[in-house]
């Protein structure tokens, strides 16, 4: 039995680099993968590809995870096509220390 079977996971810059081959490595574990991408629509479609002809299941969805509104709707779109999320990555390149980005640490603020 693989180890992310029935889980699912939301990778962010997971179009690219680092993310794709964590997407990748946790569909090959059993887990459901949302592939985040900002800008790399082309590039986040083949790796959901490669994800679905390996016999896993995956989707892209668009989201700057700087923004806390793109955020929400990240999760509330995860959640409506996969059913939940029990993983987390934040893989993408996002200053989120600072800025708009600062209020990702209360989630009270995302809704």
């Amino acid at each position: 039995m693989p180890r992310l079977e029935h889980k699912t996971a939301v990778i962010t810059g997971a179009s690219s680099g680092i993310g794709r081959a964590m997407a990748l490595s946790f569909a090959r574990e059993g887990a459901q993968v949302v592939v985040n991408y900002n800008r790399s629509l082309d590039k986040a479609e083949a790796t959901v590809s490669e994800i679905t002809a390996g016999g896993g299941r995956a989707i892209a969805i668009q989201a700057d995870v700087s923004c806390p509104e793109d955020v929400a709707r990240l999760i509330q779109d995860a959640q409506a096509e996969l059913g939940r999320i029990d993983i987390w990555v934040n893989n993408a390149g996002a200053d989120i220390l600072t800025g708009t980005g600062a209020a990702l640490d209360d989630p009270g603020k995302l809704h």
